[in-house]
This record gives structure tokens, sequence and C-alpha cells, in this order.
């Protein structure tokens, strides 16, 4: 993909604070960090989202994840860790190559927040079990 910075940054065109490649991912510094050591990992192959990868490429890429994890937990002693994926535009997705952010947490004020309202009332037990039903269905369980 020409047009992806992601693409750029792997392949050199654009500079990066490289923290981690192999011949599948790639881990970088965020250029716009939430927090000391925010960082992405992105396979080197264009993947748009996570609906979009095989089984092995996705593998590949959650294999290295600890790794990335425990030296920014090594190395900066966050007291906790957001690991953050959006798919779409309606999640949030800006960049449309498959990124994970690393967002390491020193406090409760240091920048980050993720909020949502549960819609625990809107669910009874039995839709709960339908909704889980119909997943695995599809998953093929």
């Amino acid at each position: 993909m020409t047009e992806c910075i992601f693409c750029k940054i792997i392949d050199g065109s654009i500079p990066s604070a490289k923290i981690y490649e192999d011949e599948n991912v790639y881990a970088f510094i965020n250029i716009m960090p939430v927090t000391k050591g925010h960082l992405l990992l992105v396979p080197k192959k264009h993947v748009e989202n996570v609906y979009d990868f095989s089984e092995k490429e996705a593998s590949q890429l959650f294999a290295v994840a600890p790794k990335i994890a425990n030296a920014l937990k090594d190395k900066f002693k966050p007291v906790g860790m957001n690991l953050l994926q959006n798919n779409g535009v309606a999640a949030d997705q800006s960049v449309f190559h498959f990124h994970l952010h690393f967002i390491p947490r020193y406090d409760e004020t240091d920048g980050f927040q993720l909020s949502w309202i549960t819609k625990e009332a809107e669910y009874n037990t039995e839709d709960l079990q339908q909704i889980a039903a119909a997943i695995r269905e599809e998953i093929g369980e």
C-alpha cells in the first residue's frame, strides 16, 4: 500500500523510533504518545484490520506481544498497561493498517482515559446465552 503511513514506516521511507523487527512484524514508538513508552506493533504485511488477518498472521503478531509488554514493564515500571486496537471508523481507527497500541500506565492521571457505559440493564442472562450461542455457531463450535 503505497499511501499507507505504516507501510512507509516499515519500508524505511518514513523514519521511526524502532523497538523491534522480525520478518513478520514491526514495533515502533507512537509519534503522538499518550504516556512514556506508548508504542505500536504492526504486521509488515498490509492488513487493514483484525477481520483481514489469517490465523497464522495473527499468531505471528500476537506471539511478539508479551515480549514487547515485558520489555516496557521491566524498563519503565508502569503500574499497568492498556493494549488497545481499533477496527473501523466507528471504533476510532484512524490508520487503516492493523496496529496494536501498548500504553504503559503510570497512574490514573497520566493522560489516558478509556470509559464506556455498560448495558447490563438491557440484557438478561437468557439474552447473554443467546448472544454467546450465535457467536459459537458462527465460529463453528
